[in-house]
């Protein structure tokens, strides 16, 4: 499958980020799906959105709370074919379920390498009254609709039962490193704009 290549043109603006000319390789290898859905499924965005997050893969905090996370995985089109340079903005709570509503701590925004890839080093979340531990995103490729959406973790059935916006078809892969760290990985498919 092949990459499609940057516009050589100046950089665009995605979710008010500029996109770089040059992109990382992230070397992940992250193999893409056999088949891609339309489109994953929009969710609310919540209260607690912050744009203009800082740029950055590593979002563990001195001092926060949760079990180490990588959360990573590809943007793609409905084909399934790569969106590289395209923004993902996440957010979440700490460990305990709270969210940082005055700066920036869980939160922040990188760009696809070429794969389409992404991978963001942070902890789990914690759940809060009334919701499951989630992840919030949002994606947008040049050539895509924003997504807004949330992720979800497999291994929390009781509590993914009790939210009332819990989709099944938003569950992370979630599995082990050799090393013990939790893995989460979801492709996200970008609807054309």
């Amino acid at each position: 499958m092949a990459a499609t290549p940057l516009p050589s043109s100046a950089s665009s603006v995605l979710l008010g980020y500029a996109a770089p000319k040059a992109l990382p390789d992230r070397g992940l290898g992250l193999a893409p799906p056999l088949a891609c859905t339309p489109g994953t499924r929009s969710q609310t965005a919540g209260p607690f959105y912050t744009p203009s997050t800082p740029r950055r893969s590593d979002l563990h905090e001195p001092g926060g709370e949760g079990e180490p996370l990588v959360f990573e995985g590809l943007l793609l089109t409905p084909d399934c074919r790569p969106v590289p340079g395209a923004v993902i903005d996440i957010w979440h709570s700490d460990g305990r379920g709270r969210y940082d509503n005055r700066g920036f701590r869980y939160r922040g925004h990188q760009f696809t390498d070429a794969a389409g890839a992404f991978r963001f080093l942070t902890v789990r979340p914690g759940r809060y009254t009334g919701r499951t531990p989630h992840i919030h995103v949002k994606a947008q490729g040049r050539d895509t609709r924003v997504l807004t959406t949330q992720v979800y973790f497999p291994d929390l059935e009781d509590a993914n039962a009790r939210d009332s916006i819990f989709r099944d078809d938003l569950l992370v892969r979630l599995d082990r490193t050799a090393a013990g760290l939790w893995r989460a990985r979801f492709d996200f498919v970008l609807q054309p704009a």
